[in-house]
């Protein structure tokens, strides 16, 4: 039965309504269930269904209108695109309306426990020459058969449902955009964060914790641990464990390059995940499984392409961690190898350091200080046999062997001043100085002339300033007693506007400048490092034979401060 003009108008205003109604909606999966039951109202249907092409052209969703849960769970299977349902996806013939289902040659019929259709229309959702889904409408209401007229509504409803679901499409993929870029800001953040909490330091402990604290805090996960190849390079040894089941985690805290799934993750240099820890793993306490973890992932912590370590992460979460998260995983595992390598080599630097240091200070005991001992030995021995038969000359040798021992106790003491070095206690710059050098004149025996501002005048000067400068006024000492021959050390402390500067200088045997900047010694090494950390410098001066003047400046304020 056609619509009358009245009708139709009526249908028109209602479809017009309906399809402001589908483009606000952003829910695509709200949208396609609007779309079902508008089309439902707008043509009498009892049921209607909408099916969604995904980007190869196959049927991706299919949402019903009409039918009880009860009823849809009856079907076996969704549809699989045959039929007549194939034929509308294919556009073999445009859209399909038809008064008997079954008795149309390309149907296949319904499957079992499917509810009974006879009358059916059907209409492509397109989007220029692009399809999009399907519309279709069965049991027109009175029994009646699908008019032109709704074949006409439900076509125009079609073009409204293109765009709505097109736009839809558009926002979801926006916001998997967005979600992306959140997800990459965050990964970038924790990877700024890594690289700049392990670039601050060098010591081993404060990486491996820092790195397991953020890694853990960023993923979520209750338990890490690192182990690290040891020496004879085929094993690893588990260095440190932060969370739960620290005392109940493997049966042994050693692993043999090959051996389970640390040994396993670092002979093959990728990652090795599972999510059945008792099954993959016979090293796993039995207590993990109970305590109801289900996921453990072993990354490979890599330097230079060599292995140093595996980085572990276990969770209870059993959602398996996502290719995304595995990448950056390996990402943070090359920051935090290339941090543990810089480290131990650092290490291994100053153990070189430390040896050289005694090997030097044992030379200079056995060629000197021990060498005066054994002299006054010499000289007391000889005393000794000429004591009764000239006693002045016994008492000259005594005098020169007391001399002698006097010198070789400040010897000892300068060697005494230079391994046990003070400390700036909480006190004031000036203070501290004073006592430094209270204790170098008494153990290095030379007169030392110290000038300076008022303590009060340095109140505002930041702590790790002031405990530079009197570190590099420590270290210039030191080298006083060690290697100048001085008799006499000024130290000289004055500010100016922006800066505090010291001045050390001794009368002593001087040096090259040009000699020592090229085999530059711990000492002096050390006092440009402490000025550069806190944004100052320095400056050596030197002659041979005309002693040494040190000039060191560090800012009044800690706005560079980096220590």
């Amino acid at each position: 039965m056609l619509l009358t003009r009245e009708e139709l108008q009526e249908r028109l205003i209602a479809l017009h309504r309906a399809s402001l109604e589908l483009v606000q909606n952003i829910s695509l999966e709200t949208l396609l269930e609007r779309i079902a039951s508008l089309a439902c109202e707008q043509v009498g249907a009892r049921y209607s269904a909408l099916g969604v092409l995904n980007e190869e052209g196959e049927l991706s969703r299919f949402i019903t209108y009409g039918m009880t849960p009860e009823e849809v769970k009856r079907i076996p299977h969704p549809p699989r695109g045959r039929g007549l349902i194939g034929a509308l996806m294919r556009g073999d013939s445009g859209n399909i309306r038809i008064p008997e289902i079954s008795a149309d040659p390309r149907s296949v019929g319904f499957p079992p426990g499917h509810v009974e259709m006879r009358t059916m229309l059907g209409v492509p959702i397109r989007l220029a020459q692009r399809q999009l889904g399907q519309l279709y409408l069965t049991e027109k209401e009175n029994g009646q058969e699908f008019t032109a007229d709704d074949e006409m509504i439900i076509e125009m409803l079609a073009a409204y449902a293109a765009v709505a679901i097109e736009n839809a499409r558009l926002y979801e993929r926006l916001q998997e955009n967005e979600r992306e870029m959140t997800r990459r800001n965050a990964e970038l953040g924790l990877s700024n964060e890594i690289g700049s909490a392990l670039g601050s330091s060098l010591e081993l402990d404060e990486i491996l914790h820092k790195t397991l604290s953020l890694i853990m805090a960023h993923f979520r996960v209750e338990a890490g641990e690192i182990f690290l190849k040891e020496e004879d390079g085929e094993t690893l040894r588990l260095t440190i464990h932060r969370g739960e089941a620290a005392e109940a985690f493997w049966t042994r805290n050693r692993f043999k390059f090959g051996e389970g799934m640390i040994g396993r993750a670092a002979a093959a240099r990728t990652p090795v995940i599972s999510s059945h820890l008792e099954r993959d793993d016979p090293a796993v306490r039995q207590a993990v499984v109970e305590a109801g973890f289900k996921q453990i992932a072993c990354i490979p912590l890599l330097a230079r392409g060599e292995v140093v370590g595996v980085l572990t992460i276990v969770t209870r979460n059993r959602k398996a961690l996502s290719r995304n998260q595995v990448q950056m995983l390996v990402s943070i595992g090359g920051v935090a190898g290339v941090a543990i390598e810089n480290a131990r080599l650092h290490y291994n630097v100053r153990r070189l350091a430390v040896l050289e240091e005694r090997e030097r200070i044992g030379m200079d005991l056995h060629d000197g200080i021990i060498q005066s001992i054994y002299g006054v030995g010499l000289s007391l021995e000889n005393a000794r046999q000429i004591l009764h038969q000239d006693p002045d000359a016994a008492d000259l040798r005594l005098t020169k062997a007391m001399e002698d021992i006097n010198h070789t106790i400040r010897d000892i003491r300068n060697y005494i001043l230079d391994l046990r070095p003070r400390q700036l206690l909480d006190e004031n710059l000036m203070i501290g100085l004073e006592r430094l050098a209270a204790e170098f004149r008494q153990n290095a025996g030379l007169e030392v002339v110290l000038s300076g501002p008022k303590s009060e005048s340095l109140l505002g000067l930041p702590p790790t300033n002031a405990k530079a400068l009197f570190h590099i006024c420590q270290e210039s000492l030191a080298n006083v007693a060690k290697h100048a021959n001085a008799s006499r050390v000024a130290v000289d402390l004055w500010m100016a506007a922006d800066r505090i500067l010291l001045e050390v200088s001794d009368n002593g045997r001087g040096f090259d400048p040009e000699a020592v900047n090229r085999v530059i010694g711990h000492g002096l090494a050390n006092m440009q490092t402490r000025a550069a950390h806190v944004g100052g410098d320095i400056e050596i001066t030197s002659t041979p034979g005309e002693g040494t003047t040190i000039l060191a400046w560090v800012p009044r304020s800690s706005s560079f401060n980096k220590a």
